[in-house]
């Protein structure tokens, strides 16, 4: 069962009454009907999300709450879709009119001015009268809501405490008395991790660090440790704090103190506290566990740590490596995943009170198949194992393989609220996020750049202040990484996965709006899907698509092939012609991989559109309408080996941010003004064709140029226009590729001309790469 996330969606909300409601407020400022509606809008819309913490707590018990939030969800998506049109159009309209301005005709000179504002354009009063129906069905739903909530008994829960949104105390303290069964797994680290307690530590606080995602036996190898009999031996005292998301220092030192002396004061002093405790510890050698640290803040700690000094060794568990790297460990053990042995000895425990199969034989098969689903977390095992321990009968088991972990009732089964814990601490924007990448397959191995990408394209990284967006989504993604919900491929140490408990987790939070097709699984997207993405066939036909015919309002289609994978892969024309017309609010389009020579010219029904992935096809020209896809600001064409030219009008895609045309190499020449594009970030190649050697110039406004960067032809430039490029302006360009062919088309060749333009394109200091092909 889905959750609706209220951080998530209250997110979402901010976003729409901020700039985009403004935005559409002003552009229908002449058009009272629109503008009385809007309005509306801006009025409802507050009150709601006012309600929402109320409605998350109700709808795990109130089925009629849970629908509400539903259908809030999907309503915000039809509120971002109608706002985006009239950001379309009123970009369509200034874009008309500097294109008019620009031009010298003698005939419009006679037109009255009135009639030339975009406030008097025909197709804007017609345009903005086509929207009436769309925004009024939508006031019609929004009084609907706000009916329903008042019936349901949502009110503003006003906060007794100042804390984060979306984060949730957790679910069970830990003890130094959880567990009962034998621990497996982790004798390494256990032998190793006393080793350093028993030590040395002269030189002042010796700190020990254990890091993995949520069940991955962090607290349960703390435990191990500090119950040890050689650790009873060797300390004088010791004290074990659970201290979770509230990081609070005074309440942290008053139970340390309480630990070690049960009669002391309760005191609210953290100056007094910590003297006291500083007293207690004089001489004396103290081991300290703080479990389940969150906090990344370094001043924190360094308070909290003040009193202790030479004999005091601290063991800090957390899910965060910035934690970890703060507390500044003497070791960090960071916990892999056990092995299937390991996996097997903890779940036959809690299910059936033995080590292994050897008195079960009738569940071993079953049983070892269930533990391979584990895929080695410690906390899965345990939760499966305990589910199963009143199951007798083999269709028993056979049956709870067969059913997903998430599908579970929470209460039967631990694993999902212990990794729900972990989504409950983000933030609202990385909870949005996370749960898009709900559509990503189970073990698809993505690189960073190609999730910021999708982000960006579904409005998932917007902010008030202004650093590039690329450098947000790193920032985001690298949470991720840091929070365990990402970790580092083992194959590919450029890639990442999620897994699979994770990937289950997001598919949980996400619900009907992410979907994907899987194997051979039969499958009927909802109406509610947003976003989808496909395993790539051989041969994707027709039956295959027939997933897609109740969607009506999808944004992400996007086909995923596995890095091993190196077939071709063939479309049927379906999806071309039929499909891809009706799916007018698509924000993210691959074709990525498919041996498709030609595209239909459809772009102008999809107005939505951010991101295109043509990679790896065979077109061999793009159609003209794809260049009125205003709000388009990635476009990949990477190995279009026959693709051989651009289309003129490009330079109209002025929210263009990601040119990528890297292996193809028919391009001969950028056949548009590439200074219209001043958002541009990446252009992977400035390809110049004879007689276009002045185009260098151009790249002198594209201020934002960074990450790898190609400048082909440069046998076609002269040393003046080299030098106007101001190549050494662009400080985000880390790799520099200047390339001449290795023949020209006149016999012979200037070495005058090449040193001037050599000399002329100085690159930017922070350059960490420079390549020279084929000069001289």
């Amino acid at each position: 069962m889905s959750v609706i996330g209220e951080a998530a969606l209250s997110g979402f909300l901010d976003l729409l009454l901020g700039k985009s409601l403004d935005s559409a407020l002003k552009f229908v400022a002449n058009h009272n009907q629109l503008h009385q509606q809007l309005k509306q809008w801006q009025s409802i819309l507050p009150d709601i999300q006012a309600v929402l913490d109320d409605a998350e707590e109700k709808q795990i018990k109130n089925m009629g709450v849970k629908k509400w939030l539903e259908d809030l969800q999907d309503l915000a998506y039809d509120v971002d879709d109608i706002l985006d049109e009239f950001a379309y159009e009123e970009l369509r309209l200034k874009l008309n009119k500097s294109q008019a301005l620009a031009s010298t005709s003698k005939v419009r000179k006679l037109i009255p001015t009135c009639c030339t504002s975009s406030n008097f354009s025909p197709t804007s009063f017609l345009f903005k009268n086509s929207m009436i129906p769309k925004v009024k069905e939508i006031t019609a739903r929004l009084n609907s809501l706000t009916t329903r909530r008042s019936s349901l008994g949502l009110s503003e829960i006003l906060s007794q405490a100042p804390t984060s949104k979306g984060k949730q105390p957790r679910l069970q303290p830990t003890s130094v008395l959880d567990g009962v069964v034998e621990y497996v797994g982790r004798h390494k680290e256990k032998t190793e991790m006393i080793e350093f307690l028993e030590g040395d530590n002269s030189n002042g606080v010796s700190v020990l660090s254990i890091v993995g995602m949520g069940g991955m036996g962090k607290t349960t190898l703390a435990q191990l440790v500090y119950n040890d009999a050689t650790i009873n031996q060797s300390f004088h005292h010791k004290a074990w704090v659970c201290v979770s998301d509230h990081f609070d220092a005074v309440n942290i030192t008053r139970t340390i103190l309480k630990s070690i002396d049960p009669d002391s004061r309760d005191e609210n002093d953290l100056n007094l506290l910590q003297v006291k405790l500083k007293e207690k510890l004089s001489g004396k050698r103290f081991l300290l566990v703080l479990d389940d640290i969150w906090n990344e803040n370094y001043d924190d700690w360094t308070i909290l740590r003040s009193p202790f000094g030479t004999g005091t060794h601290i063991i800090v568990t957390t899910r965060l490596r910035i934690v970890s790297s703060i507390v500044d460990p003497l070791k960090a053990f960071h916990l892999d995943k056990l092995s299937d042995d390991d996996c097997l000895s903890i779940f036959t425990q809690h299910a059936l009170k033995a080590r292994n199969f050897d008195g079960h034989l009738q569940f071993k098969e079953i049983g070892e198949k269930i533990v391979r689903r584990c895929n080695g977390l410690p906390l899965a095992a345990k939760a499966i194992g305990s589910l199963l321990r009143t199951v007798k009968d083999y269709a028993g088991w056979e049956r709870i393989y067969e059913s997903e972990i998430w599908n579970l009732p929470e209460e039967q089964c631990g694993i999902i609220p212990a990794l729900r814990l972990s989504y409950h601490h983000l933030p609202s924007d990385l909870k949005r996020c996370f749960a898009y990448c709900s559509i990503l397959p189970k073990d698809y191995e993505f690189e960073e750049e190609e999730i910021i990408l999708l982000w960006r394209a579904e409005g998932l990284l917007q902010q008030k202040a202004m650093p590039q967006i690329k450098d947000l989504g790193n920032q985001y993604f690298q949470d991720l990484v840091s929070r365990s919900f990402f970790e580092t491929s083992s194959k590919d140490k450029s890639r990442f996965v999620m897994h699979d408990l994770i990937n289950d987790l997001a598919q949980v939070v996400a619900g009907e709006i992410c979907s994907k097709l899987e194997g051979d699984k039969k499958w009927k997207f909802s109406h509610c899907t947003r976003h989808s993405s496909y395993i790539v066939g051989t041969y994707d036909t027709v039956k295959k698509f027939e997933a897609f015919d109740q969607v009506n309002s999808l944004r992400t289609f996007l086909p995923l092939t596995f890095s091993s994978d190196y077939w071709r892969h063939y479309l049927t024309n379906v999806v071309l012609v039929d499909l891809l017309p009706r799916l007018g609010y698509l924000r993210v389009l691959s074709l990525s991989g498919y041996a498709i020579t030609e595209l239909p010219d459809v772009f102008e029904n999809l107005k939505h559109l951010r991101y295109l992935n043509f990679s790896g096809t065979e077109i061999e020209c793009l159609p003209d309408s794809l260049c009125t896809l205003y709000h388009l600001e990635t476009l990949l064409l990477r190995w279009c080996y026959k693709l051989q030219r651009l289309p003129s009008k490009m330079g109209n895609l002025v929210n263009l941010h990601y040119l990528d045309i890297r292996g193809a190499n028919s391009i001969e020449r950028i056949p548009f003004r590439i200074d219209k594009l001043k958002n541009l970030q990446r252009l992977s190649d400035f390809i110049i064709a004879e007689g276009d050697g002045c185009h260098i110039r151009y790249l002198k406004y594209l201020s934002n140029l960074e990450g790898d960067f190609r400048l082909s032809g440069l046998e076609n430039v002269n040393g003046e226009d080299a030098g106007e490029s101001k190549l050494y302006e662009k400080q985000g360009i880390d790799r520099l590729v200047l390339h001449w062919r290795k023949k020209f088309e006149n016999a012979s060749r200037n070495k005058e001309v090449e040193e001037r333009v050599l000399d002329s394109l100085c690159p930017p200091k922070k350059l960490e790469q420079l390549v020279i092909e084929n000069y001289g």
